[in-house]
């Protein structure tokens, strides 16, 4: 019977102090909503920077890493000074020994989406007098297609189109537009060893990254290795999807312990990406928990308020019988109605801003800001809103608990 009386204490304060109420449900309201919505973003921008990203880059690397040279005498005392003038790169080639084995075995692993060689070819894209430096990947192309979904970047022509002529190239756009290169044309390319070959153009790309377009395409395996003038089993890189992307540096030290050669997740070849995207999540994570205790102080200083006008009534509750726990549980119950209802137009409010800034036109290849419903993200919102007017209210609910009604009744 008592939780009925309690409930209804509760709505009575909550009604006769309309504007006050409305005002901690708004706060709660702007808290919740800025703060899904600001770590919406900072999800979709995420997601966009990996997805871009991905489209250029495996999640793991396999190559040859270059190492110094090493002195010939070893330190025998502790006291005694090995030195070695001017060392340089030991290794000779960066070829990959018995590449196909290394790969029969990743793929035999359940995690392992896709694995694929590739030979990397430093290049000159010539077109009469115009001359561009690049690089080149010499790619099974269907295998390349499914790693990094190149398809989907195609300005013009069909990555298909490579598997059936031999000299077929995929340009960058910026290399199109620098040499005045179209779809079908030829372009001559030379190797860093020079090797000249005369190659036919089956197709255009573009990515989200400017530098990528200007330097990069992709040919046939077979043609780079002619380029390098290495045999057909001449490999400088295995490259190699995961189903996580965020498990690769594991990945990576399990592998690197099963191979002599280097084994680089997408993490460390990126640390200045990794950098801003924990920039990100920090910066806008600060800002929408500061929104969020902003309105928490504010339902405890409306509750606050509350308890100091009220004080003759908890008096005269507490003499008839209502005891601490119900006091608490009175002012509780006013946070948890102002929670709830803040907390349910801020999740209105949230979607709105979603739906309103999904629609800005921001152009390049994703065209519109990259931002949209992240379900965990609402529930972790409203769970967030409950919780932090529970606590707001808690605090000053235990002082109201502990006034002395005859100490009240003597003033």
């Amino acid at each position: 019977m008592k939780l009925n009386i309690n409930s209804e204490i509760a709505y009575t304060h909550l009604i006769t102090r309309k504007k006050q109420t409305i005002i901690a449900a708004l706060g709660v309201t702007v808290g919740i909503g800025i703060f899904i919505f600001m770590i919406s973003l900072v999800v979709g921008f995420n997601r966009y920077s990996d997805e871009a990203l991905f489209k250029a880059e495996p999640h793991l690397r396999i190559y040859q890493d270059d190492t110094l040279s090493r002195p010939l005498i070893k330190q025998i005392k502790p006291n005694y000074t090995t030195i070695i003038i001017n060392p340089k790169i030991a290794n000779l080639s960066n070829t990959l020994v018995n590449p196909e084995k290394i790969i029969a075995d990743l793929k035999k692993q359940d995690d392992i989406v896709t694995v694929t060689p590739q030979v990397s070819v430093n290049i000159f894209y010539n077109n009469g007098i115009s001359q561009i430096n690049g690089v080149s990947s010499g790619v099974n192309i269907l295998e390349a297609n499914a790693m990094f979904d190149i398809q989907s970047t195609m300005l013009a022509g069909n990555v298909r189109n490579l598997m059936s002529t031999p000299n077929g190239i995929l340009i960058g756009v910026g290399i199109a537009e620098k040499l005045n290169i179209q779809l079908h044309d030829n372009i001559n390319i030379t190797s860093s060893i020079g090797v000249v070959k005369m190659m036919k153009v089956e197709g255009i790309f573009k990515t989200s990254n400017s530098n990528i377009d200007l330097t990069k395409s992709y040919i046939n395996l077979a043609i780079s290795q002619q380029l390098m003038k290495k045999s057909s089993s001449y490999l400088t890189d295995i490259l190699v999807n995961i189903e996580d992307p965020n498990d690769a540096p594991k990945f990576s030290k399990q592998l690197q312990n099963s191979t002599i050669y280097k084994v680089e997740d997408w993490q460390s070849a990126n640390e200045q990406s990794m950098s801003n995207k924990k920039t990100r999540q920090v910066m806008f994570g600060s800002i929408s928990l500061a929104i969020l205790l902003v309105a928490a102080f504010g339902i405890y200083n409306i509750i606050n308020m509350t308890i100091k006008e009220k004080l003759n009534d908890i008096a005269i509750l507490k003499a008839t019988g209502f005891s601490g726990k119900d006091v608490i549980n009175i002012f509780l119950k006013e946070s948890l109605i102002m929670g709830i209802i803040g907390t349910s137009f801020g999740l209105l409010m949230a979607t709105g801003l979603i739906k309103l800034v999904s629609g800005i036109y921001i152009g390049g290849d994703r065209e519109y800001f990259p931002i949209g419903y992240e379900t965990p993200i609402f529930i972790i919102g409203a769970i967030l809103g409950v919780l932090i007017t529970l606590g707001a209210g808690y605090f000053p609910a235990i002082g109201a608990a502990k006034i002395d009604p005859i100490e009240i009744f003597r003033k």
